[in-house]
């Protein structure tokens, strides 16, 4: 007993708004479900619980867990709840979260997405928690991405079986790997990346999760060190991918915790470059969300952490992030500059033999495509740019490969809006019609976010008969519910954040 508060606790209680008593009756039900009939948990020990910081016997944590997602309509973990891990208390655990010892990567990679399953089975449309700021994610992470990772902690020894953490029995039995197993997992990363780079994330992210799930059983193990390297590997590359699956159809919280998943999955992996990258889509999403400086907080982090073995075309891509949120600021000489930065960057980048293959989708395309998102979103501050942006979302959709429709639907708005602020509506309208013909083929919901920015810069031109005919035609097809970050279909469309990344 801490005989002092679970701050983390009495928060999700409160948020919940169950009674103590009635909540002690919901954890006896849920533990007997779960097959502990023999639970018997009153008012005052959820009030021990929550007041003095009691740490409960297992399996109350994981019952609890249980209940705040389903009430919530989030992932919560134990450790949300405050409980660290091997019954320690919640007490003085870093950064609300964000931060945990290397030894239990994979143990909170496996209970995150365990949590995650279930939330996604019993399709709870959830409501969020609060998006931890870029400086606490930053102050939590840096000295710990600058530091070298020790691969024999990275897991328990396989001769000692009291060792193994428990978490991980729940959901997968743990084994050994070898190199063809690693292999196949390797290989549906890409297939996974492809599908979502062609339809948007909401398809396919519950099978990324769960193969996510899988590899953190795996992890339990400790392989030879080549193997495990490639397993860290792995799981950051599926990370990432939840993450950014999970902030395309909108489950902002839950995008943000994979995305610190990632990193620290790298850097036990000993691939800082990646940590950085995984970091810079945290970026992305703050962004997206209008919160340009946590994303220049995490961009800083980011750059630091990826560390002098990132490739010119991994901190060209970094640049080009930055550039984005410096432009949702309106400030177009720190645009310019990082953008140059990214050009010359990228250019010297082709002597260096390929590219990792979580940086392959950052071609040539891809670069102009986000510097014609930059320059539409610096166009809101000044119209100038308008015209620039026009011409790299132009050069950008004439470099796509195919099976990248999302990027092409962004980069028809991008031009579309472009033109709009650029006073040109004719053209603006013909690029717009063309995001319309593919748009609800995609489960993107960030493609939504764009629609609606683009919608909002036609209201000049509203007594246009082609422009109405045209805001009558995205009404139509626009979800009613405001299934993105605007929270309602078209109304207040001009408070969303003028975002989207390729």
């Amino acid at each position: 007993m801490t005989r002092e508060p679970n701050t983390r606790l009495a928060d999700l209680f409160g948020l919940a708004g169950w009674s103590k008593g009635e909540l002690a009756r919901l954890v006896n039900r849920k533990a007997a479900a779960m097959g502990h009939p023999q639970l018997a948990t009153d008012t005052s020990r959820v009030r021990r619980w929550i007041d003095t910081g009691e740490t409960p016997r297992d399996p109350v944590p994981k019952v609890l867990a249980a209940l705040f997602t389903e009430r919530l309509g989030r992932v919560v973990t134990t450790e949300d709840l405050g409980f660290g891990r091997g019954g320690r208390s919640g007490k003085g655990q870093p950064a609300d979260g964000l931060l945990w010892p290397p030894e239990s990567t994979a143990a909170v990679l496996t209970e995150f997405t365990g949590m995650d399953l279930m939330f996604n089975r019993r399709g709870l449309v959830g409501a969020g928690a609060a998006l931890a700021a870029g400086s606490a994610i930053t102050g939590a992470m840096s000295e710990f991405l600058l530091s070298d990772p020790t691969l024999a902690t990275d897991a328990p020894r396989t001769d000692n079986p009291l060792s193994l953490d428990p978490v991980g029995f729940d959901r997968y039995e743990a084994a050994p790997v070898g190199s063809q197993e690693i292999d196949a997992l390797e290989t549906s990363v890409e297939v996974f990346r492809a599908w979502d780079a062609a339809r948007g994330g909401g398809l396919q992210r519950k099978a990324v999760v769960g193969q996510l799930n899988e590899v953190g059983g795996m992890l339990a193990y400790r392989h030879p060190e080549h193997l495990q390297r490639r397993l860290w590997g792995v799981a950051a590359n599926l990370a990432v991918l939840a993450g950014w699956m999970s902030h395309d159809v909108g489950l902002e919280p839950t995008a943000q915790k994979y995305f610190v998943i990632a990193a620290h999955a790298a850097r036990e992996g000993g691939d800082r470059p990646r940590a950085g990258e995984a970091l810079s889509r945290a970026a992305r999403q703050m962004v997206h969300l209008g919160r340009p400086d946590d994303a220049l907080d995490l961009m800083k982090l980011a750059k630091t952490g990826a560390g002098e073995a990132a490739l010119p075309c991994t901190r060209a891509m970094f640049c080009t992030i930055e550039a984005w949120a410096q432009a949702s600021k309106g400030h177009g000489q720190a645009v310019r500059r990082a953008l140059g930065e990214a050009e010359e960057l990228f250019i010297s980048d082709r002597d260096e033999g390929p590219a990792p293959s979580w940086m392959q989708l950052f071609n040539e395309a891809d670069l102009y495509g986000m510097q014609g998102l930059v320059y539409r979103t610096l166009a809101e501050h000044e119209p100038g740019a308008a015209g620039i942006a026009e011409s790299h979302a132009k050069k950008a959709l004439r470099m796509r490969e195919g099976g990248r429709q999302r990027s092409q639907i962004f980069d028809h708005i991008s031009i579309a809006s472009a033109c709009f602020i650029g006073d040109d509506p004719e053209q603006a309208e013909r690029y717009a019609r063309l995001a319309l013909l593919t748009i609800e083929q995609n489960s993107s919901h960030r493609t939504w976010d764009r629609l609606r920015e683009m919608y909002r810069l036609t209201g000049r031109y509203s007594t246009t008969p082609a422009i109405r005919e045209l805001r009558e035609e995205i009404q139509q097809v626009m979800p009613k519910s405001g299934a993105g970050k605007g929270g309602a279909g078209l109304k207040g469309s001009g408070s969303i954040a003028r975002s989207a990344a390729v």
